[in-house]
């Protein structure tokens, strides 16, 4: 006999085959921590009136029987008659008006503190809530029981009118 061999078979440990299941259990065992802090995160650093007001509201500006009147907003020309722009919650107002034969006319439109949606944030988020709140400004809205010259048409939208009626000129009327 020529070149008898014996051959032991080594020993060797083989692995089951990753299955189907296997691969999704040891993707959501790596995932699960990551996703949990996402959505813990996501939950903390949003607060009552950042998600239902946010920090900037929608104003439209409205000059009653003066079409012509020029409509500046905190400095800066908003539009003519009629203007409607995106303003801060935290800040007032300041609204001026001008018309060529008149005197301007300046109003400042003053914020209050929502009260309902601080302590809606302070139950709901606890103290980050409202300091989320309070950084971004989402405390606050136009003051809109104490002026009858603003309505509130939404928790985001607020119509401002400014009585111009000092103006007298032929052609603004």
């Amino acid at each position: 006999m020529r070149g008898h061999c014996e051959h032991k078979p080594t020993k060797k440990t083989l692995s089951p085959p990753q299955t189907h299941t296997n691969l999704t259990y040891t993707f959501m065992k790596k995932t699960k921590r990551p996703l949990l802090i996402i959505t813990l995160l996501s939950f903390t650093l949003s607060s009552c009136g950042v998600m239902f007001g946010g920090s900037k509201y929608s104003g439209t500006i409205m000059v009653k029987d003066h079409p012509k009147a020029d409509i500046y907003v905190n400095g800066n020309h908003a539009g003519t008659g009629t203007a409607t722009g995106l303003y801060p919650r935290n800040r007032p107002l300041v609204v001026e008006v001008r018309q060529e034969g008149c005197e301007t006319k300046s109003k400042t439109y003053v914020n209050t503190f929502r009260t309902g949606n601080f302590i809606a944030s302070l139950v709901m988020w606890g103290l980050i809530g409202v300091v989320i709140d309070l950084g971004t400004g989402a405390s606050y809205k136009p003051d809109h029981i104490n002026d009858p010259n603003i309505i509130r048409m939404s928790d985001k939208n607020y119509n401002f009118f400014v009585d111009y009626s000092g103006c007298t000129t032929a052609e603004g009327q």
